[in-house]
């Protein structure tokens, strides 16, 4: 029975091939798109599942509140007493292990000088709780002694090539003597951190480096990545209902004043190891998460242009049923039962879902590396091997099947063959508005994605082009290293002998960065100062900054070396001011103010300008000038302000003064309009994405369309003859043909725009800065629809209007 099936299937496939191609086509592209997203979404999902305990760990985060409980600040990293803390007075934790991102710095082996960036501080706990491959060393030790230092074997090859690197010494920063104590393959890609040197943790408790008494007692160095090993099906979250007691029990307070107890204005939580890439979302992250959100979306457009090429189907069998109602006929009459019938026409559709599939997940293969190019990641079909994905997969091209197939079988197999056998059979009716409902929900799925599509770009240009409030153009940004301490001004001085270096400065962080500083602010307020109950981040900055960035003063002046006050006087931006109560900038002129206990007066205000990326708000500001010997621990960045012409002499010059005052440290720079550029890489990748998925979708509806109006225009061939013969024009045959069609884009554009408006306004509110959506987006999406099917059904339509009429009634 099942062998007749198949055959009569492929004589059906041989004998209606536009048809079968089309469906073939239209879902092996569905089925493509959708193996592809999904080996996204895996990919995405199976973050840090490699790990065998991934279930048992737990990320330690913090965030500060104001007064009003409100979070001001969440972080994943956490104070470095926390962790020893936490492991003493919770026993149910098994194991504790801290990682302290170090930024770059030169490592120099013999004549080999490199800058490496993935450079952590970890714990020898790091290989007891995490799935760590050490190839060279002892896993017991590796990280114990001070000064040693665990790397990647790509990273050993580089300075060691092919010599054996363990107990081979690098010399980190032109300061300190790293022994290699161990060699570890690198951390899988769907890994939260991917660390290239691990220097032992105990180093920190050199005095030089950071102090063992700074361990202990630092609650305001945030840096500290500190995770958790429990028990197996241990209630985790059971932990933070006791966490408010700890940092009551541990955190110095003022015990005169309650209101002043520390778990009133920080808390501590917990976070499943599992959920930091696309749950993490905190302040500080190690890498960049990823986001369930576009997950999620990208997840729902692969259905949509599966169920457009499921449609398809639909659409085109329940058309050709006339041609084949004899055969259902002949059929009935000689004795076969429904269920039989059905049974051949969901076979045909299972067949034909299976050659699809097959050749999705060929064109799926050579689609990947595309993929890999428009997302930046680095997606491996390997990752649907596993067998909890290819039992899905197996299931699939039956659920497909049965999914377009099921009403067409339905429908064919109620025929009754008395009527079919004289003649009298006609489908419509329900038929005929099954068809139109199912066109109009392709295209109304086209049009969301394309006004989608259409928004997201004007998003991206509005973020790249709006002004933020300061010049970004031609500014060179350098990471600072302490080896300037002493001689920064002669450094600066040298840079700017080139006449086209406008101005240098240095600071603690650059625009494009976060702002995460903050220490406690008092303002004026009577006779005294008062604590401020509002979160002003700060900058560490020299005299050169404001200028260096073109920001505006609107009231009082900038820094300035000519007045020695300055190493106590303050800069805020007018949110500062908004804030703290003062109405007008000038008032704040002159003022007495206080940061981080520093008491000193605000000598001017800034206008706002955007320091961190559109999707955040301007936030309250300060800019401080730290003492001189604290430069080396405060700053970490150098700018530089070009002219813009001669731009390869002046950057030779910047090289050579570089290399003249900091031999030991490789010369790498970036441009700030660059950094900027990075930060929309996200929404750059989306909006490609959907371009190509929203081209995809409408293509495929395009093609249903086109197999549906040929058969349309087919069944009407005679009547478009006497029309002809009648005097009809071929212009307004064209337009008969092609109005229905245009009607049902037309109900699709009136059903897809609330839905798009809806789902843009959402995504949209992720930005702190956003366009308005525009009426005439959706006009604009809704004509190209209308453009494209109308170029879909033009052809067949000019075609019949262009026949002789004479052929078409020949038989009458």
């Amino acid at each position: 029975m099942l062998k007749n099936y198949l055959k009569i299937a492929f004589r059906n496939m041989a004998k209606y091939r536009v048809i079968s191609f089309i469906n073939l086509f239209g879902l092996t592209v569905g089925l493509s798109c959708c193996l592809l997203i999904l080996t996204y979404i895996l990919h995405e999902e199976s973050y840090d599942k490699y790990n065998s305990k991934a279930d048992r760990i737990w990320r330690v985060t913090r965030s500060f509140n104001n007064k009003d409980g409100i979070v001001s600040l969440h972080l994943g990293a956490v104070a470095p007493p926390f962790g020893p803390l936490l492991q003493n007075d919770f026993p149910d934790i098994q194991k504790v292990t801290r990682l302290l991102p170090s930024g770059t710095s030169p490592v120099r082996y013999e004549e080999k000088l490199f800058n490496e960036d993935n450079i952590f501080f970890a714990d020898n706990n790091l290989f007891n709780v995490f799935d760590v491959h050490l190839i060279k060393g002892d896993r017991t030790n590796a990280l114990t002694d001070p000064f040693t230092v665990v790397m990647t074997e790509a990273v050993a090859k580089k300075y060691f090539g092919d010599a054996d690197p363990i107990n081979k010494v690098v010399r980190l920063d032109n300061r300190y003597n790293f022994r290699v104590s161990g060699i570890i393959d690198p951390l899988p890609e769907n890994s939260h951190f991917h660390p290239e040197f691990m220097l032992s943790f105990n180093t920190l408790k050199d005095s030089a480096i950071y102090g063992e008494r700074g361990l202990m007692t630092n609650w305001g160095n945030n840096s500290f990545f500190t995770y958790l090993l429990l028990p197996e099906n241990y209630p985790a979250k059971n932990l933070e209902a006791q966490f408010p007691a700890f940092i009551d029990r541990h955190m110095p307070s003022n015990k005169k004043d309650p209101s002043s107890q520390a778990s009133r204005f920080t808390k501590l939580y917990v976070q499943k190891l599992t959920d930091i890439h696309l749950h993490g979302h905190t302040d500080e992250e190690i890498e960049a998460n990823g986001d369930s959100s576009r997950v999620t979306i990208f997840g729902a457009i692969a259905l949509f242009i599966l169920l457009i090429a499921c449609i398809n189907y639909m659409n085109l069998s329940t058309a050709r049923s006339t041609l084949r109602a004899k055969e259902i006929g002949i059929r009935k009459v000689s004795g076969a039962q429904r269920y039989e019938i059905i049974a051949q026409f969901l076979s045909e559709s299972v067949l034909i879902a299976w050659l699809a599939i097959l050749l999705a997940a060929g064109l799926t293969l050579l689609l990947l590396p595309w993929l890999n190019g428009l997302s930046g990641l680095h997606l491996s079909a390997q990752i649907l091997l596993h067998w909890y994905v290819l039992l899905p997969l197996c299931l699939t091209p039956f659920v497909v099947g049965i999914l377009s197939g099921i009403y067409p079988a339905l429908f064919m197999s109620s025929f009754q063959p008395v009527k079919v056998l004289k003649g009298l059979f006609k489908a419509g009716g329900k038929t005929v508005n099954f068809r139109k409902v199912l066109v109009v929900l392709q295209f109304s799925i086209s049009i969301v994605l394309l006004i989608s599509t259409a928004i997201v770009f004007q998003q991206l240009h509005y973020m790249q082009n709006a002004s933020l409030g300061f010049d970004k153009d031609q500014v060179l940004t350098l990471r600072y290293n302490n080896g300037l301490d002493q001689t920064y001004e002669s450094f600066r001085n040298a840079l700017q002998e080139d006449p086209h270096v406008l101005a240098t400065t240095r600071s603690s962080r650059i625009p494009s960065g976060r702002l995460l500083d903050e220490q406690g602010a008092q303002s004026e307020s009577g006779d005294s100062l008062r604590p401020v109950n509002a979160d002003i981040k700060y900058v560490a900055v020299d005299h050169d900054f404001v200028k260096t960035y073109g920001i505006p003063i609107v009231a009082g002046r900038d820094f300035s070396r000519n007045y020695a006050t300055d190493s106590t006087g303050y800069l805020l931006n007018e949110a500062a001011t908004k804030v703290l109560g003062i109405k007008t900038p000038q008032e704040m002129v002159g003022r007495n103010f206080a940061y981080g206990g520093v008491k000193g007066k605000v000598v001017g205000i800034m206008g706002n300008f955007n320091f961190e990326d559109m999707h955040q708000s301007i936030l309250p500001i300060i800019f401080i000038i730290p003492p001189a010997a604290q430069a080396g621990n405060t700053y970490g960045n150098i700018s530089v302000k070009l002219a813009g012409a001669n731009i390869n002499t002046t950057m030779a010059h910047i090289e050579k003064v570089w290399k003249r005052y900091l031999p030991e440290v490789p010369y790498e720079y970036t441009f700030l309009n660059e950094r900027f550029q990075k930060l929309y890489k996200t929404e750059q990748q989306q909006g490609s994405l959907f371009t190509t998925f929203a081209g995809i979708a409408i293509f495929i509806a395009c093609l249903g369309l086109l197999g549906l109006s040929a058969f349309a225009i087919s069944q009407r061939i005679k009547e478009i003859g006497v029309r002809k013969v009648l005097g009809a024009s071929t212009s307004s045959i064209i337009t008969l043909l092609s109005t229905d069609f245009l009607k049902l884009v037309a109900v699709a554009a009136l059903i897809a725009f609330p839905i798009a408006w809806f789902t843009m306004h959402n995504w949209l509110r992720d930005f702190a800065y956003r366009i308005s959506i525009q009426w005439w987006v959706f006009i604009a999406a809704g004509i190209l629809a209308a453009a494209v099917a109308l170029f879909t059904i033009g052809f067949q339509a000019i075609k019949a209007a262009l026949a002789n009429p004479v052929k078409a009634l020949r038989s009458e």
